[in-house]
């Protein structure tokens, strides 16, 4: 064979080759028609490929290919680190958020420790759990009764306790002015999809967040050490009615992420840290978790699978973050979890990738979704939590680089090393 003809024939192979590697699985059949799809344009928020309908990945040599059977609306699995999507589907998509809104009123009011420290008391009023809804998770709070802020966060991240979400706003200064501080918060963590209306995440029309929301919020707690310590706490004691005359008791709390704790019959996920489970009748079933493996820390969160099969958002979970596991490194990025709008990133791509275009001069704080997706918080009450400097609380080994300005750059790459010390190791 000619050199020439021979030289064509590799070029012309390799072409298609690489051609049929870096497909995204939604080019090659993994998305049908009958599956649900958002109504609605999505964000582009971390990448334009990330606004797209449908799977999106761009597996490379020896990149395993996604888990079957997966059925959740909305799903995504990032680098807990470097930001790095690895995959996801349709993660811009606006749903009811359930319990896993938690996170974002836990980061949010974690911001102020000088104002909610974990040793403060507080004696529950009437007015406190007046508007606690119907049929929501509690972990037993009860009025006339004295509890500490540590006592209230162990029933949020344990039993989802929307009682204790409904005193610790209370104590914050009442949910009106919490809600405005989450919605200032998730607009200055550029999770543009969300619409906070109650703090606890209990159906309420337009309350809405995505997967990619989630994520961020997930990602955004994480740095914060309180946040770590209840998130991956399986048990606990809850402080228990006081009777006449005897010590005021206790009983035992558990954890409801199952992949956590292994409750109902669901394998406990080897190096799992939380990190929220949720559910309503409206929102179906909601999870996102953070797992580490050989030093590598992952998130994924997946929205509302249509499974019947039992405890289905876990095994989707699991299967995602397997996934993550074995193919981390051997694909393409399909997008980013982007930084605080407040943060400045080292290689400026954040910004970037925050309005999905290339470079381009622009400010990346996704000021043209803002005003599409839920009223912007006024007041003085907004500004609670909403600085990026905050975020920087917990994290070490020179990440965050303190500016003569104190102003914090943010480096790309968000360690977690606290939390990789305490993973459980099941």
């Amino acid at each position: 064979m000619p050199a020439l003809k021979k030289t064509a024939l590799t070029v012309i192979s390799a072409a298609l080759l690489s051609t049929f590697v870096i497909s995204p699985a939604s080019a090659v059949g993994k998305d049908t028609a009958d599956d649900p799809k958002p109504t609605a344009p999505m964000s582009k928020v971390g990448g334009a490929q990330l606004g797209r309908v449908g799977t999106q990945v761009e597996l490379g040599p020896g990149a395993p290919v996604l888990p079957k059977d997966l059925t959740g609306r909305s799903w995504i699995v990032a680098d807990a680190e470097s930001g790095e999507v690895l995959a996801s589907h349709n993660s811009h998509w606006r749903l009811p958020p359930a319990s896993t809104l938690k996170m974002l009123f836990a980061d949010t009011v974690m911001e102020s420790p000088e104002l909610l420290p974990k040793t403060r008391q507080h004696k529950v009023t009437d007015e406190d759990l007046a508007d606690v809804g119907e049929g929501s998770s509690l972990v037993g709070v009860k009025e006339h009764l004295t509890y500490t802020v540590h006592d209230l966060w162990l029933g949020v991240f344990l039993r989802s306790g929307n009682d204790a979400v409904h005193v610790l706003s209370a104590m914050y200064g009442g949910v009106p002015r919490t809600v405005a501080a989450m919605q200032a918060h998730a607009e200055e963590l550029q999770a543009l999809d969300t619409n906070v209306v109650s703090p606890d995440g209990y159906d309420a029309p337009e309350q809405v967040s995505s997967a990619y929301d989630l994520t961020l919020f997930a990602r955004s707690g994480l740095q914060k050490e309180d946040f770590r310590e209840y998130c991956s706490t399986a048990t606990a004691d809850f402080p228990g009615e006081k009777k006449k005359g005897k010590k005021r008791g206790t009983f035992e709390i558990q954890n409801t992420d199952r992949l956590l704790t292994g409750a109902d019959g669901v394998e406990p996920y080897k190096g799992i840290a939380g990190v929220k489970n949720g559910y309503t009748t409206h929102a179906g079933n909601t999870f996102t978790g953070v797992a580490e493996r050989n030093g590598k820390v992952l998130l994924v969160t997946v929205m509302n699978p249509s499974s019947k099969e039992p405890h289905a958002v876990y095994k989707e979970a699991a299967s995602l973050l397997d996934w993550g596991f074995d193919a981390a490194g051997k694909v393409t990025p399909v997008g980013e979890l982007v930084p605080p709008k407040s943060a400045q990133t080292g290689t400026g791509k954040g910004t970037e990738s925050a309005n999905g275009n290339s470079a381009s001069g622009t400010s990346g704080s996704g000021s043209e979704d803002a005003g599409k997706h839920g009223p912007a918080a006024t007041g003085a009450a907004a500004t609670k939590g909403s600085s990026g400097v905050g975020i920087a609380l917990g994290i070490v080994g020179g990440v965050l680089v303190l500016l003569a300005g104190g102003v914090f750059l943010v480096n790309r790459r968000w360690p977690l090393p606290d939390l990789v010390r305490r993973l459980p190791r099941r």
